[in-house]
């Protein structure tokens, strides 16, 4: 497979099975090293800082395109100057490609 930044989100059916450790190992090494997986290995979150509000609301909006885009919708947390982002499939109660796609997107759109 290409770039993870450059693939396509896909609907998942409720009876799929998700990634496998391996697989979420893989893709995780894809990404920036702030991912972190979290509850079990059923999600992935990361926590980005800005200089003010104005940029933690631009980045925001970019996040909602992506999510738009791929119509596969993060978790946020806004704060003044921090925002957490959190991927998972509901669907599968656990990791997909789609949320290590949407989470490479994301990197694209910040340099931290």
């Amino acid at each position: 497979m290409g770039s993870l930044s450059q693939a396509h989100c896909r609907a998942i059916r409720p009876d799929e099975a998700g990634l496998n450790e391996t697989e979420i190992s893989d893709f995780l090494n894809q990404l920036n090293s702030s991912w972190k997986l979290k509850d079990n290995a059923r999600s992935i979150e990361r926590t980005l800082s800005f200089n003010d509000f104005y940029e933690t609301m631009s980045f925001v909006n970019a996040a909602a395109w992506i999510a738009h885009q791929q119509d596969h919708h993060p978790e946020i947390q806004v704060s003044y100057k921090h925002c957490l982002i959190s991927y998972t499939t509901h669907s599968i109660n656990g990791l997909s490609l789609n949320d290590f796609i949407c989470a490479a997107r994301i990197n694209t759109i910040t340099d931290q």
